[in-house]
């Protein structure tokens, strides 16, 4: 009777909406001390201990929704007091299948899974007892290769979606290696831009409206190349390359000579260095942050598994002159400590109303805050690492794993 007692009350445990704290074995402390931001930045942490924490997407109402690619499960956030720190999390759905990407709209969370996208309606009314999802689209291939997806609603009111290559190279059809769009109900569903091996990150220009995203260079050729990259598609039916030519138009040593004639690949607007890992990525539209960082584009590089050296590992800044690329240097460091010691990867980036960044860590299990404080006052509520370090401007280096099998499966 006793182990049954106790057995009952894990089972208790287990099924309760309301979360304190997600998989803790699965999460590492959080070392502020050492992330590096520069003069007049802070880091703090605004949640931690919430395993495997990737894509973010805020409500109109100011919950944090979480998606995450290796634990099945989708968190709710909540900072009930406003002090940039989350007091309660709920997990709103588990043991989905890579449920990576999340978006909101009209009450509604939106949530990406390898093979459809689901939707909680008024979500925020039973977070405790979250109701069962409505499918909005099955209209998705089931293969995991690069099937996890960062997805969001253009200024069409379209849910975009895209569907990595099922491959390190290859040559696939519709809608592989490409971005979708399709209505909120599902219907409409169409190939929007192509030639895009692998994107895990983009968002619209707040004055253009037009399209930015990350894309993933193939693996298994060196430590230099090809680039990961930052690319914008000003309207729909562009091709980015991909798998004929990497960076700027280089033909790919495997299928660049199996490109059809007519092919006009648009270059990237910047090439990453390789195996960076450019994962999540916003415009900076806040007010907290110094004049010059607004319109700019924070880019969260996730770290390489298969360089020599470690690559990445660190939350970029990309100025921009109108639409031009101007330069790209290094935001927030020091998730790659010396002796190529891991404290964290970078895997998204959000804008939060009030003009701090969050940053999501999803191998630390962590989301961080970082805010700006001025000359004799303090932009930001909260408190915490009031460190003005100047930022780790080391190209910093990514992961050398040498799993067997194809890598490019590994963690991006």
């Amino acid at each position: 009777m006793v182990n049954f007692r106790i057995v009952l009350a894990g089972l208790l445990v287990l099924t309760i909406g309301v979360f304190s704290g997600a998989a803790a074995q699965d999460t590492r402390p959080p070392q502020l001390d050492k992330l590096k931001v520069p003069a007049g930045f802070k880091v703090q942490v605004f949640k931690d201990n919430l395993a495997n924490a990737r894509s973010m997407v805020l409500s109109p109402s100011g919950i944090l929704y979480v998606g995450t690619r290796t634990k099945g499960c989708v968190y709710a956030l909540v900072d009930k007091d406003k002090d940039g720190k989350a007091d309660e999390v709920f997990v709103i759905a588990q043991k989905l299948n890579m449920p990576n990407g999340v978006a909101f709209r009209n009450g509604s969370l939106y949530v990406a899974e390898i093979h459809r996208v689901i939707r909680f309606d008024n979500i925020e009314s039973h977070l405790k007892s979250p109701p069962a999802p409505v499918v909005v689209s099955t209209n998705f291939p089931d293969k995991i290769h690069h099937g996890w997806k960062f997805i969001a609603f253009g200024p069409d009111d379209k849910l975009y979606v895209p569907v990595g290559a099922p491959c390190n190279v290859c040559m696939r059809n519709d809608p592989f290696a490409a971005i979708s769009r399709l209505k909120p109900d599902g219907t409409e569903q169409e190939v929007f831009a192509r030639g895009i091996r692998n994107t895990v990150g983009f968002d619209w220009h707040p004055i253009t409206k037009q399209l930015w995203f990350t894309d993933n260079g193939r693996d298994n050729m060196n430590d230099t190349t090809p680039p990961d990259e930052l690319n914008s598609a000003p309207q729909a039916g562009l091709h980015f390359g991909f798998p004929y030519f990497y960076g700027n138009n280089v033909p790919d040593p495997e299928f660049g000579s199996r490109a059809p004639a007519n092919l006009k690949p648009v270059p990237p607007r910047l090439p990453f260095g390789a195996h960076v890992a450019a994962l999540g990525m916003r415009f900076y539209t806040g007010k907290m942050f110094p004049p010059e960082y607004k319109n700019q584009i924070f880019v969260a590089q996730h770290g390489s598994w298969n360089s020599s050296k470690k690559v990445g590992y660190q939350v970029m800044c990309v100025k921009l002159d109108g639409d031009k690329v101007v330069s790209s240097t290094p935001f927030m460091t020091g998730f790659l400590q010396p002796g190529e010691q891991v404290i964290g990867r970078p895997a998204d980036v959000l804008v939060m109303p009030d003009g701090a960044l969050l940053v999501s860590d999803d191998d630390a299990g962590a989301i961080y805050r970082v805010s700006y404080q001025v000359a004799g006052g303090d932009k930001s509520k909260s408190t915490g690492d009031k460190s003005k370090s100047t930022g780790d401007k080391s190209k910093s280096t990514g992961d050398k794993s040498k799993s067997a099998g194809d890598k490019s499966k590994s963690n991006h």
